[in-house]
């Protein structure tokens, strides 16, 4: 008998007490209380579907209020302020707290079991994200309670969201409580892009990978391109709240049209970021009720890969009427054609995959159905919206509403809905009710045409969208109230989903292994799954393995033969793959049960809820006390360096010094935040200089001598850390913390001559210098805790990893000093000239 095992604070893993834990000792979810120190993927993932479903419910809520109040004309049910805050509530819970966390966590849940890993491979990172999500959506939702919740729409347009028009916290509760709620998106994205490209199980190539790990990896890189620019969009906004500092203050040279075009570098792009992870459910779950794999598995591929490449090309799809040039309506409606063409492509395999076989009508099955009929329509109508001239006319009317609804309904509810009757029995080991699931779509799919269609024709009556009542006479009023009627019948549908969602953990049909008979990796396991993923990870060698492989179906899920077979070393382990081939290259360690993201969520969200109560000094102490918690976090033992045998695929090293590593994949993932973030920051800068080209005379003055010399530390950082990753040295170390600290320093010096309160150019430029320093005093930061490892004898002379991802960090570092240094002296020379 083994002894049980004690762990150490954080990440110290297992100490053992005689021999090595069990398999099941070492993957064991805690009980209790302590449950909230679980890093597993399938709590985490549990945790985001749970919430995310409350969220929709309060949202669907929220939505029936503001049909109802529309039911007649001249409704006194809600007050024209309340109704705004009404209709601005769903859109922000829908938008943000809804439609990408629950998509989020069925990845996070499902990606590890389809791919054939043990875990995401950062699970610290997923719980702080779901703790940041929780938070904010608190955060947002508590506005409720203090009477101050956001009245401006959910895209909360600028000028109307400043201070002039928009007094009090409402504003403020929205771009706090969203931009946190965001950091849940984004650290999701770096975690599912390492995954996918790391972690997969031995033989897996890209070739051979479920279809739902593409789309979730194009989904993951559009989060990590397309969630930046509003971040800093609501950054800037809040600034200008709080600070006063004249971002959208045309006065100042400001503009409110740029709160537009970084909103909907988002906006649009997150229409596809919300569709494609349903698609690929849809995708997933087709074949199995076909019984044929997926037609056209690399054409579906290529149209998604092409789609998230094109759907950054149309965010002034929704500005058609704010007075862009002609030539930019041309290029922008041409792009929103073309667009059409990627999607069509992953709708004609999903016919032709039904084509090729005989569909069982079983609940999911339904679901996908409707999809594909609903989401066609809406297509069709975005086509039309396409076209200037017809949007031109239909612009804020509800026929934009109507065609809104038709693509995120149809795209990802009534996905979102198959998916969870499909996969359920993976949760809970129970099957939920064909007879209630059929009931639950047929009045789903009747009201919502009946609340939806009707819309169209309302718009096209001249009905303005955002109005909260209307007089009589005018040829809405039956259209009106058979909407709101299809939207009871559609809530009724959703709550018989619900009642059947309770229902089934007690009276639900016990599920077998496997209980659709689907070819996916995730169903090797009964259907009462236990806390872990594979005893052994099996090699694969196509995209359907348990149709393909009849022994893996053959044998009890224990007793298949793979790599890592138990706990061969008495820690959380994982094959690392490499990106393109799948073949193993490392063993990768993950983290044990820990309390440090919940810590640090909780810091973060008192520093917002500080902010919101202009409680400066409390948030401050918070934002020191975040950074405390992640220097605990990063203060780990090294494993580099060490190898070990994996069984099947030989002796492989642990966390492997490559550049094909996960946590340097992770890091390139960071960087692209990082990039979207900074190139969000210099559009703004581009823009208004472009608008108001006046002020480039008297704004965003900096001193040269500064700004030249931030440029050159820029470059020096970047090869010192470039001359030091093959060696771990304090004095490297010590060299690059210094120079980072100076160029941050010479980049804000550089801007002692700028007012940032003359101008709205001066005080973009003094963000995006603050911006870069931030990130110098991340690298120095960086440098100092790798300095105090290897004074404190953690790191051996061969563990180079932190190196290699120091250098990577530090040559964009690098890059943004340059860049900055030359934008801020940019306007003084374009006003001399």
């Amino acid at each position: 008998m083994t002894d049980r095992v004690a762990t150490e604070p954080h990440e110290q893993g297992p100490i053992l007490k005689g021999s090595l834990p069990t398999y099941e000792e070492v993957w064991a979810t805690p009980k209790g209380w302590r449950a909230l120190s679980s890093v597993s993927h399938r709590v985490v993932g549990k945790r985001f579907i749970v919430t995310g479903l409350i969220f929709f419910l309060i949202a669907g809520f929220l939505a029936l209020l503001v049909r109802t109040q529309l039911i007649v004309p001249n409704n006194t049910f809600l007050d024209a302020e309340t109704y705004n805050q009404v209709f601005t509530m769903h859109g922000t819970l829908m938008m943000f707290l809804f439609a990408i966390p629950i998509l989020e966590g069925f990845a996070i849940y499902l990606l590890p079991l389809m791919l054939g890993a043990r875990d995401m491979v950062f699970p610290r990172l997923g719980a702080f994200g779901y703790w940041c999500y929780l938070f904010g959506g608190i955060i947002v939702l508590s506005s409720f309670l203090f009477d101050a919740a956001p009245d401006g729409g959910w895209f909360m347009y600028t000028p109307l969201s400043t201070r002039e028009y928009t007094e009090g916290l409402s504003a403020d509760f929205w771009l706090i409580g969203v931009t946190f709620a965001e950091i849940a998106s984004v650290t999701a994205a770096v975690e599912i892009i390492a995954t996918i490209l790391c972690t997969r199980a031995p033989g897996m190539s890209l070739t051979k990978m479920p279809i739902f790990g593409w789309y979730m990896l194009v989904t993951a890189f559009m989060i990590a391109i397309g969630f930046p620019p509003l971040i800093i969009g609501s950054l800037l906004l809040e600034a200008e709240r709080v600070m006063g500092l004249p971002f959208f203050d045309p006065a100042m040279g400001g503009d409110p049209l740029l709160w537009q075009h970084l909103f909907w570098l988002f906006g649009h792009p997150e229409v596809y970021i919300i569709f494609l992870p349903a698609a690929g459910m849809v995708a997933t779950m087709l074949p199995t009720f076909v019984r044929q794999p997926l037609f056209s598995y690399g054409f579906v591929v290529a149209a998604v890969v092409t789609m998230g490449f094109i759907s950054f090309g149309l965010w002034a799809h929704h500005m058609f009427t704010t007075g862009l040039p002609t030539i930019s309506l041309s290029l922008f409606s041409a792009a929103s054609t073309v667009v059409t063409i990627p999607t069509g492509v992953q709708i004609f395999a999903l016919i032709g995959t039904l084509a090729l076989g005989r569909p069982q009508l079983k609940v999911p099955m339904l679901f996908i159905l409707g999809f594909l009929f609903i989401f066609v329509m809406g297509g069709l109508t975005g086509v039309m919206l396409a076209a200037v001239p017809f949007n031109w006319q239909a612009h804020d009317s509800y026929f934009v509403v109507a065609h809104l609804h038709y693509v995120l309904i149809g795209g990802m509810v009534f996905p979102l809905i198959g998916a969870f009757y499909y996969w359920t029995p993976h949760f809970t080991g129970r099957m939920m009710s064909e007879r209630l699931g059929k009931w639950a779509f047929w009045l789903m799919f009747s009201g919502f045409h009946i609340t939806f269609f009707l819309m169209h024709i309302t718009g096209l009556r001249g009905m303005p969208r955002r109005i909260a009542t209307y007089p009589e006479g005018l040829g809405w009023d039956r259209l009106n109230m058979l909407s709101t009627i299809g939207s009871y019948i559609f809530a009724a549908g959703v709550l018989v989903f619900v009642l059947d969602f309770i229902r089934h953990r007690w009276s639900g049909r016990a599920a077998g292994r496997d209980p659709w008979g689907a070819g996916t990796l995730e169903w090797l396991y009964p259907a009462v799954a236990p806390g872990h993923n594979f005893h052994a990870i099996p090699r694969v060698t196509s995209r359907e393995p348990l149709w393909d492989d009849p022994h893996l179906m053959e044998r009890a899920a224990h007793e298949i033969d793979g790599s890592l077979r138990g706990a061969p070393h008495g820690r959380r382990e994982t094959i690392g793959c490499h990106p393109i081939t799948g073949e193993p290259h490392q063993i990768v360690r993950l983290p044990h049960p820990t309390f440090i993201p919940l810590w640090a969520g909780l810091s973060v969200a008192v520093a917002a809820v500080a902010l919101l109560a202009g409680a400066y000094l409390v948030a401050a102490a918070a934002t020191l006390a975040t950074l405390v918690i992640f220097c605990i976090w990063s203060w780990e033992p090294s494993f580099t360096g060490e190898t070990h045998d994996s069984g099947p695929d030989g002796v492989l090293p642990v966390n492997a010094v490559s550049r094909l590593g996960h946590t340097h994949v992770a890091i390139v993932g960071t960087l692209l935040i990082v990039g979207s973030l900074f190139a969000s920051l210099c559009f703004a800068v581009l823009y208004l200089w472009n608008v108001w080209p006046d002020f480039t005379t008297t704004a965003g003055l900096a001193d040269p001598v500064y700004a030249t010399g931030a440029a050159v530390l820029g470059v020096g950082l970047a090869v010192i850390c470039e001359l030091g990753k093959r060696r771990t040295h304090v004095l490297a170390d010590t060299l690059c913390g210094l120079v980072s600290l100076g160029a941050g320093a010479a980049l804000l010096a550089s801007m002692r001559v700028t007012d940032p309160l003359a101008s709205a150019l001066g005080a973009t430029l003094m963000v995006m210098a603050v911006f870069v320093a931030i990130h110098c005093g991340v690298l120095a930061l960086w440098s100092a805790i790798m300095a105090a490892r290897k004074l404190a004898g953690q790191v051996r002379a061969e563990q180079t990893l932190p190196e290699l991802n120091r250098a990577t960090y530090a040559k964009v570092t690098g890059a943004m000093l340059v860049i900055t240094a030359l934008l801020l002296c940019a306007p003084q020379l374009g006003g001399l000239s």
